[in-house]
């Protein structure tokens, strides 16, 4: 059996030679090919490809060109903007594309469909990588959603709320409530490939509710309770809150219908010398920071844990939130995303 060396290990300049040596080895001596390819170890196949291209071509078909992908991208800058811009503005499907999330193969549609420029999957990746993207967890945000309103509550609304609280020297709270489900789990788990790894818990479903407040000080209040959110729930809230803060709280909340219902509303007017309700822009859960205290506790508190019932499950989630009350510069972490960091 023939056995020969892998070329490709060698320098550009080590091939030529090679490849010099062996085409005068065969036309200048007349060395048979198969001769040459045992003395020069190489394979029979390249030897038949540089005497031909020899003859075909000259000397100069024998010269290294230079490896590797080539240095002239295929995307023009301006098409490079193009794409960029199109990513950042709006999502697949808006642009006739068969996607909902921009992935590698998305924007390959789109550099075909829009530039009629094939590329690989893999030269995508390196293409969105030096424009500056890099995959992430989309947030999700309403077809309902008013832009202008959160131009609004960002540009006019909060600063108003921020320059009011300092006259009366008050402190903004950033309040929600949401739902626990004991079958909510996250993270991964490793198990053998192709074999998806069971997790022994209850088939029973049982939940519980909670309602927090967070500042940018760092400062968490929060109320785990069984029954449903109503405004008595709302009420006795807002009761502990007053009585555990030093200062005149303002509460920004969503438009809950609770939140705005009358019986609310009549305790708020009663209490007006302690607290004071500010309402964000409908469908816009993304300007509140205590939505990540929500995510927080969804995620560590209950989607990875077992909770073999409800008492344990509301222990649980009572036991993390006072940890993190512990904590303020965790709270405090929470303003610093992007979308709420106007809140700091």
């Amino acid at each position: 059996m023939d056995t020969w060396r892998d070329t490709r290990r060698l320098t550009p300049q080590a091939q030529e030679a090679l490849r010099h040596r062996v085409v005068q080895a065969v036309v200048g001596r007349n060395m048979t090919k198969a001769a040459a390819a045992r003395t020069f170890a190489v394979s029979r196949t390249s030897v038949h490809a540089w005497v031909r291209a020899r003859r075909e071509r000259g000397l100069r078909a024998l010269k290294s060109r230079r490896r590797g992908r080539p240095r002239r991208c295929r995307v023009l800058g301006w098409q490079a903007a193009t794409t960029a811009r199109l990513i950042c503005d709006h999502c697949p499907d808006q642009l006739g594309l068969p996607f909902v999330l921009w992935t590698r193969e998305a924007v390959q549609s789109l550099l075909a469909k829009r530039f009629h420029i094939p590329v690989s999957v893999w030269t995508v990746g390196r293409y969105l990588k030096k424009w500056g993207f890099t995959p992430q967890k989309p947030v999700r945000r309403a077809y309902e959603q008013d832009p202008a309103a959160v131009q609004e509550w960002l540009e006019r609304r909060y600063p108003a709320i921020r320059r009011l609280a300092a006259q009366e020297r008050a402190e903004i709270h950033w309040g929600d409530e949401m739902g626990l489900r004991s079958d909510h789990h996250t993270g991964t788990t490793y198990g053998r490939k192709g074999k998806t790894p069971a997790i022994p818990g209850t088939g029973k479903r049982f939940g519980c509710n909670m309602i927090s407040t967070i500042t940018n000080r760092g400062c968490l209040s929060f109320m785990v309770f069984k029954q449903h959110f109503v405004g008595d729930v709302m009420i006795e809230f807002l009761r502990r809150l007053i009585r555990q803060s030093h200062t005149k709280v303002f509460l920004i909340v969503d438009r809950h219908p609770v939140h705005r219902s009358g019986k609310v509303e009549r305790w708020i007017e009663r209490h007006n010398r302690h607290i004071r309700l500010f309402f964000l822009p409908d469908y816009c859960p993304e300007l509140n920071p205590d939505e990540l205290l929500n995510q927080d506790v969804k995620s560590n508190a209950v989607g990875r844990q077992r909770p073999k019932n409800q008492p344990e499950m509301i222990h649980n989630v009572r036991l993390y939130l006072r940890s993190t009350q512990r904590q303020p510069d965790i709270v405090q972490s929470y303003f610093e995303c992007e979308q709420v960091s106007y809140a700091k």
